[in-house]
């Protein structure tokens, strides 16, 4: 009965959330373009079904996503695992002892990129629209380097307290610079790619990941350090996207030379 109505409070909480959308629809609808909705009924089941799979959602990360990537952050950074002893508590933080953070970081990373349905929807449509010339899993995996990377510095960043602004003014930096040097085609499509990596498979497991560590981690605020996980995965997919089609560049440029050679 407890899950039932905690599910029944998440239903209503959605309702209450995604009501604004339907006036704005509604109201545009019928008072802007003074059109009936072709098929009010299958509208109808279709919000519904919205308003059940975000509420299911919901759930899930509370019960499930949110909790693994904390217990996650707790076991890496156990000092038992870390130093092999338990109740040890170092004078300062030494980032060689968190390697395992760092790969930990970069495999949930690449891994729910992989998986993220916004991602998979962006690239079956830039395959399409390039003719190929962007394939459908090259850019999947080209993203997924770019949010491994970011995430583990970003926890490089959690465990050795340094500020967060430094990170994203050098990163920024080099995508200005990279946009000057990138094929003008697909630099859209590397800003856009930073967008989409935040969103229902990602951010949960790397904002509890980046919390986890800020809350076990000696010295460490929650508040301070544990959050801006999240811009590591939207600032890296920019920069590893133009590269991605930076390398392909050159690759065709070479083969090109080497076939007019012979």
């Amino acid at each position: 009965m407890d899950a039932l109505q905690a599910f029944a409070w998440i239903v209503a909480g959605t309702v209450k959330d995604v009501l604004p959308i339907i006036i704005i629809l509604f109201v545009f609808q019928v008072l802007v373009l003074r059109k009936p909705l072709s098929r009010p009924k299958r509208t109808f089941v279709g919000l519904v079904y919205v308003v059940l799979g975000l509420a299911l959602f919901l759930d899930g990360l509370e019960a499930a996503l949110f909790p693994i990537g904390r217990l996650m952050a707790e076991q890496l950074t156990n000092p038992e695992f870390v130093y092999g002893a338990p109740g040890i508590v170092p004078d300062s933080i030494n980032w060689q002892d968190y390697l395992w953070v760092y790969a930990f970081g970069a495999a949930i990373g690449f891994a729910t990129t992989v998986a993220e349905p916004a991602l998979i929807a962006v690239a079956l449509k830039a395959e399409q629209v390039s003719a190929g010339t962007v394939t459908t899993w090259g850019l999947r995996i080209a993203v997924a380097i770019g949010v491994a990377i970011g995430v583990a510095l970003g926890t490089f960043r959690i465990v050795t307290g340094t500020p967060l602004h430094w990170y994203i003014i050098a990163g920024y930096l080099v995508v200005v610079v990279q946009t000057a040097f990138a094929p003008r085609e697909i630099i859209p499509l590397a800003y856009d790619s930073g967008g989409v990596t935040t969103s229902t498979v990602t951010v949960p497991l790397v904002a509890a990941l980046g919390l986890g560590l800020a809350s076990t981690i000696p010295g460490r605020s929650p508040m301070l350090d544990g959050f801006g996980l999240i811009a590591f995965a939207s600032l890296f997919p920019m920069m590893s996207v133009m590269g991605y089609a930076q390398i392909g560049e050159w690759r065709a440029r070479r083969a090109r030379r080497n076939w007019t050679d012979d």
